[in-house]
């Protein structure tokens, strides 16, 4: 090859490597979205890593219970989610549109929706608390007490099942708020919310200002009370602006939704509910398979996934910027811009969290010291956590992919892309290397986690093939 050849090969790379990247303006407009998100993610997660901190000043056992309640909170949460989610994406496509009416309808359905899907929850908990909780509970010799681990879970989801409506109605009403464009009310509402949560755990947890010691009851009481608190901000704003959220005037008139909106909502939305439910679920279960190795891994895994969350706020971020700002151009009808736009988004993420992730490897040793718990669990804790930070960008990328095939209202192909894929390939994998093998929670984790890259070739191909690229309110006949 001459080096005219090799210039041309070079200036074709270069020129598409700098088609992923967007200029002064494409950054300014993302940052617009993601500030408010990332302050209230960042401050959300820092007050939940100090109330997790809290837990684990009382004991073990006692941060053990709470971490198991909270991975079944997990699945009814992401189910919650995958439930009205099908009209989050109708509801940004008609902020593209300026439809207030289309807007109302979808708000609608997410209010009924959450209120049938919080009374399922409540009559689920109620009537199998016990069965839920043991299935994480393995004795291997280590000396803790599962018996009272087991009571502290019980006791502690007993009080959060009076939580989860208003958290429901907090979900779909930021949600809908968000995917108008308005941030920095939900933004708002959560911050008074955690910092409410953080002061009652304080009070409550140790017994201050009068008040009795409760340990991790307190720390229930203190969540429910600051759920009730984010969603009266939250209601009581969106109800008395009318020109910022005109789409909420006469939202309670009537809980009328035209049948074929209807129709397409859950269409387009059963898909994701089945994901959202299948996943949460397989992602408690690659826990539970993890617990096999012992009652100091639950521990572990409490630490390490609070600490990681906290540094997911880019990944979890970039997450809803990709879903509000694809919406909004595929609601508006400039498809031919949108491809370029998700290409500099997911690159955008994937290097932002690459920078999150060294930050988490080194600072991981800083943080398992604050915890009341065994010098090998703290351990455990840095190493797990310095895995995840590796494997961060992965995540990253394979999070905006799963949003953008979503946007598009390929439920079906995110189904398939993300649940399917997580019990056909990863439970099982590590279901059999739990069970049937005597590998340690190290190279199982990572084994388990390293399944990820095939996923992401998955992901690439589709969205190459450019399937997502689909504006659906323009067929929904008003």
């Amino acid at each position: 090859m001459t080096k005219g050849g090799q210039f041309d090969k070079l200036a074709i790379v270069m020129k598409n490597i700098k088609r992923l990247f967007g200029d002064k303006n494409f950054y300014k407009m993302v940052l617009t979205i993601a500030v408010p998100i990332i302050i209230q993610n960042g401050i959300s997660n820092f007050v939940n890593m100090l109330d997790n901190i809290m837990v684990g000043q009382v004991g073990t056992e006692q941060m053990s219970g709470v971490a198991i309640v909270n991975q079944l909170m997990f699945i009814f949460n992401l189910a919650l989610f995958g439930a009205i989610s099908g009209a989050g994406i109708f509801t940004a496509q008609y902020v593209g549109q300026k439809n207030n009416e289309g807007i109302r309808y979808t708000v609608r359905f997410k209010l009924i929706t959450v209120v049938l899907i919080s009374i399922v929850g409540i009559l689920l908990f109620m009537g199998f608390d016990e069965p839920f909780i043991r299935i994480f509970l393995t004795d291997n010799g280590t000396g803790l007490d599962l018996e009272a681990t087991l009571s502290y879970a019980r006791d502690y989801l007993k009080i959060m099942l009076v939580g989860l409506l208003p958290f429901g109605l907090s979900f779909a009403y930021a949600g809908t708020l968000r995917e108008a464009g308005e941030t920095r009310v939900p933004m708002f509402a959560s911050l008074v919310a955690v910092f409410t949560n953080l002061i009652l755990n304080y009070i409550f947890i140790f017994g201050h200002f009068g008040v009795p010691a409760m340990g991790v009851l307190g720390a229930a009481v203190a969540t429910v009370i600051s759920r009730f608190v984010e969603v009266g901000i939250l209601i009581i704003w969106s109800h008395t602006h009318e020109v910022s959220a005109p789409y909420m005037v006469g939202l309670y008139k009537s809980m009328f939704i035209p049948k074929e909106l209807t129709v397409k909502i859950i269409k387009t939305g059963m898909p994701l509910f089945i994901n959202e439910f299948l996943w949460s679920l397989g992602m408690s279960m690659l826990t539970q398979c993890y617990s096999t190795r012992g009652m100091e891994v639950i521990a572990a895994f409490s630490i390490s996934n609070t600490i990681v969350n906290l540094f997911n706020i880019v990944l979890f971020t970039m997450g809803n910027v990709v879903s509000i700002i694809i919406g909004q151009i595929l609601g508006s009808g400039n498809t031919d811009e949108v491809v370029d736009t998700d290409n500099k988004l997911i690159t955008l993420a994937v290097l932002a969290s690459a920078v999150m992730g060294l930050l988490l490897w080194l600072f991981a040793p800083l943080f398992p010291g604050f915890y009341n718990t065994t010098d090998d669990i703290r351990a455990m804790a840095v190493v797990l956590m310095r895995i995840a930070a590796v494997f961060m960008p992965v995540s990253s990328y394979l999070n905006a992919a799963y949003f953008t095939l979503r946007s598009g209202g390929k439920t079906m192909i995110t189904f398939l892309f993300d649940s399917v894929y997580l019990w056909v390939l990863c439970w099982p994998v590590a279901f059999v290397l739990s069970r049937f093998t005597a590998l340690s929670i190290m190279p199982l984790y990572i084994t388990v986690l390293s399944l990820d890259f095939v996923k992401v070739v998955i992901g690439h191909i589709l969205l190459k093939k450019k399937i997502w690229v689909h504006d659906l309110v323009s067929e929904t006949q008003m």
